[in-house]
């Protein structure tokens, strides 16, 4: 494909990925709404969330390797079917089961759209290309992050939450349109088998531990019968599934040879790092904002330009740069240098600093992930036969999806034991006498006294500086990894010069 056509496919990816993105940013300044319209419980608040992550996460893998067997152009397309139903379904829900079941299938749709958009871009351009196009995807992440929050809330004050979800219908048609005219791309016919009962295990088995993940701490104790039973049932059923991928399946959904590279096994291990440090520290960013520093919704969103504006500047830049002389690993090493750099400064934070300061750690932190994220999952491609293109690339996005929910639950538990811990001793020493579990509770700033709410201020300053102390370890394990991968040049063609000669005999029909 030339550059021409490139873009123009492109376009229609990004789409898709921007309306993918948009559905879970957008909805997080929609939900206390949302659950007081529909009268839910916090039980149905956090199960509006797990849903989503649930079935996007478990589904990646599956939807990488089923395009490795059939049209990428279909898959996305019906990944974008998919999200639209859910989306239609979301905006009509009559009740919270309704939105929890329809954000389930959302999240199918955008697992989906998350593990196709790198696939059909590594089969679209060759490794040492890959680079100034990485740099599109990091602006349209930087996009949904800053906008989603901002229209997200001007929406529930205006038109009302369920344009949050129908906002994205005409965005997602057009992405349809888009790629039913320019994406054309080579389908390679072969004998299909697909591995219906790994699949099953897999996604049973990730579906356990992330409900285990999701939940605990909140609706059961993290040291309960019902946690010991998630966590043992959830690794026996993936340890089932390892034993089937390994000796039975024809066609394994994740195939485990890949893993025999060493840059696959390192940048996998990577990606779960980076998911438990940069999503498990970043999501409460937005409460540091809110609850620390006393700012609406929308402000707290305009807040998160610092972080995007370094991604987006670091992604576009090292894209480039790679394109033009082939080399990834300095720039990788560099990236994650800077996100642990950028931890330990933000875990120096709290209700006092100024917001200069902090919008400057967040762009280091910016910086280093623009840096990392995209080029990690280049170099796993750059080093995978195309017949593994989906598996391989869907991997990297599943753990690092693990690790960000892992991160997640963790740190938020440690936030909100520091959070009670800190809030009881600052009210004690104002002679106020606790209610049970007020101290666990967010309260309404606008009717506390100016000292108590200072109490909260400290209490939530100190504990979200904590939790990226807690992270910087886990970033520096995954700098450890990546510095050990080794570097291989870019190849300047889509195909594996061990895939050329073969495939110069296997018939393409264009679609």
């Amino acid at each position: 494909m030339s550059h021409r056509e490139v873009l123009e496919a492109l376009s229609g990816l990004l789409l898709a990925m921007f309306v993918a993105m948009l559905s879970s940013t957008i909805v997080t300044n929609a939900l206390p709404r949302i659950v007081q319209d529909l009268d839910g419980s916090q039980t149905g608040y956090t199960w509006v969330v797990v849903a989503t992550l649930l079935t996007m996460t478990a589904t990646t893998p599956i939807w990488g390797k089923l395009a490795d067997l059939f049209s990428k152009k279909l898959l996305v397309q019906v990944a974008l079917v998919i999200f639209s139903i859910g989306s239609l379904i979301a905006g009509f829900a009559p009740s919270m089961e309704v939105l929890i079941g329809a954000r389930a299938v959302q999240g199918l749709g955008v697992g989906g759209l998350t593990a196709l958009v790198q696939v059909v871009i590594a089969s679209m351009v060759t490794p040492r290309e890959r680079g100034r196009y990485s740099g599109y995807i990091g602006a349209v992440f930087a996009m949904a992050t800053v906008s989603g929050p901002l229209i997200g809330g001007l929406l529930v004050d205006t038109a009302g939450w369920r344009w949050c979800f129908f906002i994205g219908l005409p965005v997602a048609v057009v992405a349809f349109a888009v790629l039913q005219r320019t994406l054309h791309l080579p389908v390679v016919k072969r004998e299909v088998h697909i591995d219906y009962a790994g699949a099953t295990l897999l996604v049973g088995g990730v579906s356990l531990l992330l409900v285990w993940v999701s939940l605990a701490g909140q609706q059961f104790d993290w040291l309960s019968g019902t946690s010991i039973a998630l966590v043992v049932v959830g690794l026996a059923v993936l340890a089932v599934a390892v034993l089937v991928e390994a000796r039975y399946a024809l066609d394994p959904v994740i195939p485990l040879r890949l893993f025999r590279d060493r840059t696959t096994s390192l940048a996998t291990g990577a990606s779960v790092l980076i998911g438990i440090s940069m999503f498990g520290a970043t999501v409460y960013l937005s409460q540091y904002f809110q609850l620390a520093r006393g700012m609406s919704p929308t402000h707290a969103g305009l807040m998160s330009v610092c972080m995007v504006g370094g991604l987006l500047v670091s992604s576009i830049g090292t894209g480039r740069i790679i394109t033009a002389t082939g080399y990834w690993k300095k720039w990788l090493v560099g990236g994650m240098v800077l996100v642990v750099i950028g931890m330990a400064l933000l875990s120096t934070i709290d209700e006092h600093t100024g917001l200069a300061v902090v919008g400057l750690f967040m762009a280091v932190l910016g910086l280093g992930l623009g840096a990392t994220m995209q080029n990690l999952v280049l170099a796993v491609q750059n080093n995978t036969a195309q017949a593994d293109m989906g598996a391989a690339s869907s991997a990297v996005a599943f753990f690092r999806s693990m690790g960000g929910s892992v991160g997640v639950s963790v740190l938020g538990a440690v936030l909100s034991h520091q959070v009670a811990d800190t809030v009881a001793t600052g009210l004690a020493r104002l002679g106020i006498e606790q209610q049970p579990g007020e101290s666990s509770s967010i309260p309404d700033y606008s009717s506390l006294p100016g000292p108590v709410r200072e109490v909260f201020e400290h209490a939530f300053g100190t504990a979200i500086g904590h939790i990226f102390l807690v992270a910087v370890p886990f970033a520096v394990v995954a700098l450890v990894l990546v510095a050990l991968i080794e570097e291989v040049p870019l190849r300047t063609t889509v195909l594996r010069a061990d895939e050329i000669a073969p495939a110069a005999t296997v018939q393409a029909v264009r679609r």
